[in-house]
This record gives C-alpha cells, sequence and structure tokens, in this order.
C-alpha cells in the first residue's frame, strides 16, 4: 500500500486512529514477549539492520555497505516475491545484483542452515528488530533525518512500529543525513554510539532533460525531490507490481510532456526485462562514515 500521509502529520485522521494504536501496541509487546521465549542463539554472529517505522528509510544501501566490508551473507523476508524478481523480492534481487549471497525466506531457517556451513563469518539480517527470536551480538538503527519518525505516533496513527524507547535495545544508530531544510530533531539517548551516512541520488541524465518520475517506495516524494527538471511525478505503493497497462501508461506520458522515465532501483527490477532498457533508474549511492566500520570490527570483537 502506499504510505498514508497522515504519517507524517498529526491531523484529524491520525488522531482518531489513536485508540487503534493502543491496541496495536498492546498485542505487539505480547507477541514480542511470546517470541523472546526462546531465541534461536547462532553461532555465527548476527547483525540486525533495522529500523523503529514501517517503510522504506534507505535501509538497504546501509545493509549492502555492511555485507560488503564483512563479506558476509544477509537473510531477508524477500517481500512481495514475483517473477520479475527472480522469486526472491526486490530488494533480495538489488543485494544480489551487486554480488552478495542473499538468502530469502525464513530468517530463522536460513540461520540455522548458514551456521551448518564451514564459515564464521557474521550474518547480517536484515530487519528483524522487532523480533527477538533471533540473539542479535549487534543492532542497528537506521533513520533518516528527512522525516525523522514521523507524526510521532505507533501504527496505524502513525508510522512507528514501536514506541521509541526501544531505541535502547539498539547497540548503534546510523542517521541517513538531509538536507539542512528538511532535518528533524531526533532524541537518541545518548549512551547509543551514534554514526551518519550521505546518500545521493545519481540520475543518468543531464540536468536539462526532462523527466517523468516514478516510484513505488514507502516515501516516494524523498526520491522525487532530488531529481531535476521532473515534469510529471507519478507515485506507487511500495513494493508494487507493475502490470502492462502501468507501464502503456508511464511510456504515454513519457510521449506527452516529451521527457524521459526514471524511476529508482527497487522498482526498475519489478519492471519486465523487454523494457527495462528503455526505462532507466537512478543510483542511490550511501556512504557510512568510517568510524561506524572501526566500531563494528571492535563490537564484534575483532573477528572478521
Amino acid at each position: 500500500m502506499k504510505t498514508p500521509k497522515w504519517f507524517l502529520r498529526k491531523g484529524l485522521i491520525a488522531l482518531i486512529l489513536l485508540p487503534l494504536s493502543v491496541f496495536y501496541l498492546w498485542v505487539s509487546r505480547a507477541v514480542f514477549r511470546l517470541r523472546a521465549r526462546k531465541p534461536l542463539k547462532s553461532r555465527r554472529k548476527i547483525i540486525c539492520v533495522g529500523n523503529i517505522l514501517a517503510g522504506g528509510v534507505g535501509k538497504t544501501p546501509i545493509v549492502r555497505q555492511i555485507a560488503e566490508f564483512l563479506d558476509a551473507p544477509v537473510v531477508m523476508r524477500g517481500y512481495k516475491k514475483s517473477q520479475k524478481t527472480g522469486g526472491v523480492g526486490d530488494e533480495a534481487m538489488m543485494l544480489s545484483r551487486y554480488g552478495l549471497n542473499v538468502h530469502t525466506g525464513s530468517r530463522y531457517s536460513n540461520i540455522i542452515l548458514l551456521n551448518k556451513q564451514d564459515s564464521n563469518t557474521p550474518i547480517v539480517m536484515d530487519d528483524g528488530f522487532q523480533n527477538p527470536s533471533i540473539k542479535k551480538d549487534v543492532s542497528i538503527i537506521v533513520v533518516d533525518e528527512s522525516f525523522g519518525f514521523g507524526n510521532g505516533f505507533l501504527l496505524p496513527a502513525g508510522p512507528k512500529r514501536e514506541k521509541l524507547n526501544a531505541i535502547s535495545r539498539a547497540d548503534a544508530v546510523i542517521i541517513i543525513r538531509a538536507d539542512k531544510s528538511k532535518k528533524t530533531d531526533l532524541k537518541i539517548p545518548e549512551n547509543i554510539p551514534v554514526f551518519y551516512a550521505e546518500s545521493a541520488t545519481i540520475s543518468p541524465y543531464d540536468d536539462d532533460v526532462r523527466i517523468v518520475a516514478f516510484a513505488g517506495i514507502g516515501y516516494p516524494e524523498k526520491f522525487f525531490r532530488r531529481l531535476k527538471n521532473v515534469v510529471k511525478k507519478i507515485s506507487f505503493a511500495d513494493h508494487y507490481q507493475y502490470t502492462d497497462a502501468d507501464i502503456k501508461r508511464l511510456l504515454g506520458l513519457a510521449t506527452k510532456y516529451n521527457a524521459k522515465l526514471l524511476t529508482t532501483e527497487k522498482d526498475w527490477v519489478r519492471l519486465p526485462n523487454d523494457v527495462r532498457d528503455e526505462i532507466k533508474y537512478a543510483k542511490l549511492e550511501m556512504k557510512i562514515e568510517k568510524k561506524f566500520f572501526a566500531w563494528l570490527k571492535e563490537s564484534l570483537d575483532g573477528n572478521i
């Protein structure tokens, strides 16, 4: 589904939904306690990269950098699998395109299988911060500075999966920096190490080329505002599976506006193969500050 507009502001709809947020909190706490009874202890160290919000915050490029640094396999759900993404999900397909060893499906089962391999390399777990059924050696939360924690409410009144005091369970927070005009005041506990990442969206087109931009990600406006000369913006639901009718419409818009079609890499891997040469994607480059990796090595006791 598309990210609800009320997730970013304390409007009437968010206030009406607040009672449901209380119910969500009770249920999620009960599920958390139930899953925490017998957590899986992995022989290989587990690095969990998660977040507090529902929806994309730029976590996948962070996962990629950590996995590349450690030469580690990645376990993830592989959300919204389809034939267009090789049956593994768009984020998994993106990571595998960079040569990473990605395992989708049950993270619990995949960790058990990876523990049977003759390797001591750590395992990077994409998401799962709210799931205590797997014991983590290092837990990292990713936060986007441009919208922080949204309107501050829990699901469904807001984007938060749990209360902010849950950050105390994390070993570190990585904040993706925003433009000065978009910065949000983030209240991270003083005892939690904070590291920063810089992101850049690299378009394959020159700035004077007219662009029809489309995206099916958690927060598409974050993508749109980084592009130049956009004459038309189209938002789809997160992990949206594009149909032939959608492609026909998009191509028609490009013709109408005398523009080029441009999307995210996450969307591009969900497009039919026969249009991937015609529709290009803007590459998202993420750079985590070097001292994070020094901290990570120390946290893993040098067993890298």
